[in-house]
């Protein structure tokens, strides 16, 4: 997923680390830099410069089949993908996108008026700011620059962003808690 950071500056060591992973979460930052006399500069604000994503692909059904077409220029990041079972899918939420919906905060979980209003950032809404979807599904096959795969609820037509192999060790957690609406196999 190319993300173009435009330029930005440097404000010494600790920035150095923090500054690129606030730019990618889209956080502002209002900083206090001090003088060599220990006295503060105002605060100054560091504006997030633009991001630009690039699509890799999109999601295809075919006969039945829920197949990723990743660009061809794409391709050859795919290479050992099919030694994995599991991919993540990083994919835009494009049928779901208008301005009313981006200012959505708060949903009920599963468009289920019985569950609590809760805030989209602890729900799997696709309404929200961002319209980043998410979801670990099955790899039955890749063929060339096509991945076959199962549990993928991305609509035809959604950009692919980003793919990822699952890692069980790092992306299963056994002592992870969920709220009681969110426990069992969502309604279809």
């Amino acid at each position: 997923m190319p993300i173009l950071l435009r330029q930005f500056f440097f404000l010494g060591e600790g920035l150095r680390r923090i500054l690129p992973i606030c730019l990618l979460l889209g956080l502002g930052l209002v900083l206090k830099v001090p003088h060599s006399d220990g006295q503060e500069n105002p605060p100054t604000r560091v504006i997030m410069p633009g991001i630009e994503l690039e699509a890799v692909g999109r999601v295809e059904h075919r006969q039945g089949k829920v197949i990723i077409e990743v660009l061809p220029k794409f391709a050859p990041a795919l290479d050992g993908i099919e030694s994995f079972s599991h991919i993540w899918v990083i994919y835009w939420f494009h049928g779901n996108d208008s301005p009313e919906n981006r200012q959505i905060l708060k949903v009920h979980p599963r468009r289920n008026p019985a569950n609590p209003l809760t805030g989209v950032f602890a729900t799997r809404s696709p309404m929200r700011r961002n319209l980043l979807g998410l979801q670990a599904c099955r790899l039955i096959r890749r063929e060339s620059n096509r991945l076959e795969v199962e549990g993928l609820d991305a609509w035809v037509g959604s950009p692919v962003l980003d793919i990822k192999p699952y890692l069980p060790r790092l992306d299963s957690h056994s002592e992870a808690v969920v709220p009681k609406w969110a426990e069992g196999k969502p309604p279809e």
